[in-house]
C-alpha cells in the first residue's frame, strides 16, 4: 500500500476517535478505511455513506452486492471484487453473470431486477447519463427511493474503488486475479 499503515499509537486523537467508532461497529479497520483514516473527517463521512449503501438502503442485498461488483469491474478494483464476489453469490447473483461482468460482457440475467439494475448502473458509469427508457424501467421496479439508492451505490463504490486502486491497497494473496486484463495495478 502506498500510504503508511498507521499503528494506533501513531494516530492523532481524532484519528483514534474515528478508528474506535469504526472498529466498534465493523470489528476492524478495513482496507479503504486504512487509507481514509489519514483524513479522519473524510473517513468518518465515507464510512457513514458506506454503511448506508451496504446495509440500510432500500435495495435488496443481492443488488447491493451486484453494485459492488459492477463498479469494481468498471474501475478494475480487484480488492473490492475479491472481497465481495463470494457474498454476491451467496446473495443470489449467479456465477455465470459474475463471470460475464469480470470479462466485461453483459450478463444474460434471468431476473428483471438484476437486468435493469445492471443496465441503469452501466449507463450511468459509461455514458454519464441514463436513458428515459432505462429510467422508467428502474422506476417501475425500484421506485424513486430505489433509483436514488442505485445512484448512491454506484457513486459510493466508485469512490471506494478509486481509493483502493490509487493507494494500491495490498491485494488478497489467497485470491486469483479476477480479471483477464489486469495484473496487480497494471493493465496487461
Amino acid at each position: 500500500m502506498r500510504f503508511p499503515k498507521l499503528a494506533y499509537e501513531e494516530m492523532s486523537p481524532r484519528q483514534r476517535e474515528v478508528h474506535d467508532r469504526i472498529t466498534g461497529k465493523r470489528g476492524h479497520l478495513g482496507a479503504p478505511y486504512r487509507v481514509w483514516i489519514h483524513s479522519p473527517e473524510l473517513c468518518e463521512r465515507a464510512e457513514a455513506m458506506s454503511s448506508y449503501v451496504r446495509w440500510e438502503c432500500s435495495l435488496p442485498e443481492k443488488l447491493r452486492e451486484l453494485s459492488i461488483l459492477i463498479t469494481a469491474r468498471f474501475w478494475d478494483a480487484q480488492y473490492s471484487w475479491n472481497a465481495h464476489v463470494d457474498q454476491a453469490i451467496a446473495a443470489g447473483i449467479r456465477p455465470d453473470s459474475i463471470k460475464a461482468i469480470a470479462e466485461k460482457r453483459a450478463p444474460m440475467f434471468q431476473a428483471d431486477d438484476e437486468r435493469v439494475f445492471f443496465k441503469f448502473s452501466m449507463e450511468l458509469l459509461e455514458n454519464h447519463f441514463v436513458s428515459d427508457k432505462t429510467f422508467k424501467e428502474a422506476r417501475a421496479l425500484f421506485g424513486d427511493r430505489g433509483i436514488v439508492d442505485i445512484i448512491a451505490c454506484v457513486g459510493n463504490f466508485s469512490m471506494l474503488a478509486m481509493c483502493l486502486n490509487s493507494a494500491e491497497v495490498d491485494l488478497q494473496a489467497d485470491r486469483e486475479p479476477p480479471y483477464p486484463d489486469i495484473r496487480g495495478y497494471e493493465r496487461v
